[in-house]
This record gives C-alpha cells, structure tokens and sequence, in this order.
C-alpha cells in the first residue's frame, strides 16, 4: 500500500478511533497478523487522510523471533557492533529507508512487542496534531 493513500476510500478498512485529525483504521474481517505471524493488533493511522504509520502489537518470545527475522530478510541485516547487547530487557531495532522507517521494540521482561512503520514525510506530521494541552 502506498504511503498517503486515502484510507477512507478502501472497503477492506474500517476506522477504530475517528479523531479531527487524525484516524486509526484496521482490517475488515481479517485476523491480525503480520509476515504470516499471528499478532494481537494491526493499525493502520492516517493523518489529514493520508495514510501515514501501520502499528502493530505482538506477544510472545518466538514470534518476536519470526516478525526480527522476515524484516532482517527483507529490509537487511543488523548492523552488529562489538560490545552491543541484542539480548536484554528492552531490545530496540530500526531500519530506515528513502520513504520508510520501521521501528521495532521488544521488553523481553513481558515478551510484548511494537512494531512501527512510518513514512519519513508524512509522519512527523502527527506531531503537529498534537495539542499543547494534549487534548
């Protein structure tokens, strides 16, 4: 799916959370899931109506190993430095690329894990929604 894209217009999106600005959608009659690993939400935001970031919520120590291995498959390998602990409490991950960057953090501790892939210019735009009084 493209970035920007109106995902009002999509019949296979419903809207979970309506805000002015900003709109959180998932999947009509499809169970969560990513890479083909079970998952226990997706979400895909729009900003202005322009799709923008897809969230995704995970538990579970082995799919956390399926979701870190399809995305080393397909965005490239970590970087490993001397003396970096990939194993911990809190790992975190990030791929960036010319019009996405993709955010994943693991709490070994609950086994939970958050999955974020952003576009780079339509992103940062929620943070222009974001009130003062964050209302």
């Amino acid at each position: 799916m493209t970035w920007g894209v109106a995902l009002t217009a999509r019949p296979d999106f419903e809207i979970t959370t309506p805000g002015p600005h900003v709109n959180e959608f998932q999947l009509k009659n499809s169970p969560p899931s990513y890479a083909g690993v079970p998952v226990d939400s997706v979400r895909f935001l729009a900003v202005d109506d322009q799709f923008a970031r897809v969230t995704i919520r995970y538990q579970g120590d082995d799919r956390h190993k399926q979701i870190l291995t399809y995305l080393e498959q397909q965005f490239g390998s970590l970087e490993r430095i001397p003396g970096q602990m990939m194993r911990g409490l809190n790992q975190q991950y990030t791929w960036r690329g010319a019009d996405t960057e993709i955010n994943l953090t693991y709490h070994a501790n609950t086994e939970r894990g958050y999955l974020f892939i952003d576009s780079r210019t339509l992103a940062p735009r929620f943070n222009d929604r974001i009130t003062d009084s964050a209302e």
